[in-house]
């Protein structure tokens, strides 16, 4: 049986990973931003379109990353709940 005290944790990590993701996908945005101004306004250098191909994936990838992270925390916290073992 849970305790008020373990339903609160387990609360305030769920919201911790929730945040945690939203920092992910914060940072993925402003990586493609950046590429998106390099296309936008240097199109014309090819070092600056590189930078902004590699800014593209590497937005893609932390977004990727960032998903993964969350879907395997909240797995892992809806295992621990269905187990009963509650912290």
């Amino acid at each position: 049986m849970q305790t008020m005290r373990d339903k609160l944790a387990l609360e305030r990590t769920r919201l911790a990973n929730e945040r945690t993701f939203l920092a992910y996908v914060r940072t993925s945005l402003s990586l493609i931003a950046g590429a998106a101004v390099l296309f936008q306004f240097f199109s014309a250098i090819q070092a600056y379109v590189a930078i902004a191909w590699a800014l593209s994936v590497a937005g893609v990838v932390v977004l990727a990353v960032g998903a993964w992270r969350f879907r395997t925390v909240r797995s892992a916290l809806r295992r621990e709940v269905a187990s009963g073992d509650g912290g």
